[in-house]
């Protein structure tokens, strides 16, 4: 059984949060838990495990985000539109390598299909696998550096038209960050500190591994830890850590808009928010520039998970209702995890 602590955060919470946050943690093993919660900014953060907790309480621990990394992408990119800088029509190929002669299905993708997984492009780069397999457990992507990437998405052959079918890419993602960054002559980390982080005082958000002891550690499912993800040159895709307070703020930014007096944030919160496709049968999976978008009884949920070596991440908030949910967790997903549906509960079975 792990221990469970009902942990208040800026003010108390509604009486039955503390309680149904305990519940829903009875259903998650991992070393170290973090199920936090925020009803109209009021937040509640629950913190739980199996390992003895550390001099830094969990919910002030950094955690690997994994693939919840797209939407801190995805909001980059809708800000820069908002400001000017890039247009989601421009072609990425022609901001990343201009002149340079691609294959004409490449010539087409634009920043939105990299962004909404519609490119054409695999989930990985073919060549990336040789280099991976080896060390999958351990180090799987920095043997792939960014470069390499680019190599890639200039020499693909996309197998489907950009823009005619939805194939989740990491691949994609990693490409639109190096993009960004050609196409403002910044690098993408120095980007989304200034574009994204900065702006909504995201000051515990990182995409490298912090000072010693600030950053928690992934383990396998036996309960080996492992080393820090290293993400090589896939960046864009999933290399953001956060503390689960950082967390909610960045969520409660979608609720309830940034300050006023920023047009280009509050646009960008805007087109991020936005249904803008359907896929599957008979087009029931909705999605936005860069949320997964589910119906409930209580209004839409937009939300995006994420796992890594040895951690888990799931954010997600339901635009009108002032409610956000955040949780992590510091073991690697398997077959017969609970720690999504988990958390993916507290979002949408809930008034």
């Amino acid at each position: 059984m792990t221990e469970m602590t009902a942990v208040p955060v800026t003010v108390p919470g509604t009486p039955a949060t503390p309680r149904l946050l305990a519940e829903a943690a009875r259903a998650v093993d991992a070393p170290d838990l973090v199920l936090a919660v925020s009803r109209n900014g009021v937040r509640t953060v629950h913190t739980g495990g199996s390992a003895e907790p550390g001099p830094v309480p969990r919910e002030l621990m950094a955690y690997e985000l994994g693939s919840a990394s797209k939407p801190y992408a995805g909001l980059l990119l809708a800000r820069l539109v908002a400001r000017g800088r890039v247009r989601y029509e421009d072609r990425a190929a022609d901001l990343l390598a201009p002149g340079f002669p691609v294959h004409p299905a490449v010539r087409r993708i634009t920043l939105r299909h990299l962004l909404t997984h519609t490119s054409g492009l695999p989930g990985l780069p073919a060549d990336f696998y040789p280099q991976a397999v080896p060390r999958w457990s351990t180090d799987p992507y920095g043997g792939y550096p960014a470069d390499r990437v680019v190599r890639a998405f200039l020499r693909a052959r996309p197998r489907h038209r950009p823009g005619t079918r939805w194939h989740y890419s990491n691949f994609a993602v990693s490409v639109l960050g190096h993009t960004l960054a050609a196409a403002t002559g910044t690098p993408w980390e120095v980007l989304l500190h200034q574009q994204v982080l900065a702006p909504l005082g995201l000051d515990a958000t990182r995409v490298r591994p912090g000072p010693d002891g600030t950053d928690a550690v992934g383990h396998r499912r036996d309960g080996t830890p492992v080393p820090a993800l290293d993400t090589g040159g896939f960046t864009a895709a999933g290399a953001v850590r956060a503390t689960p307070l950082d967390l909610l703020t960045f969520l409660e930014a979608h609720v309830d808009g940034p300050d006023p007096l920023d047009p280009t944030l509050n646009a960008a919160f805007t087109d991020v928010c936005r249904p803008l496709l359907r896929r599957g049968l008979r087009h029931t999976h909705t999605h936005t520039l860069t949320w997964f978008q589910h119906p409930t009884p209580y209004g839409p949920v937009l939300f995006h998970a994420g796992a890594t070596l040895g951690q888990q991440a799931f954010l997600g908030f339901r635009p009108g209702t002032g409610l956000a949910v955040a949780a992590t967790a510091t073991r690697r997903v398997h077959r017969a995890d609970t720690f999504v549906a988990t958390a993916y509960g507290l979002l949408t079975e809930t008034p």
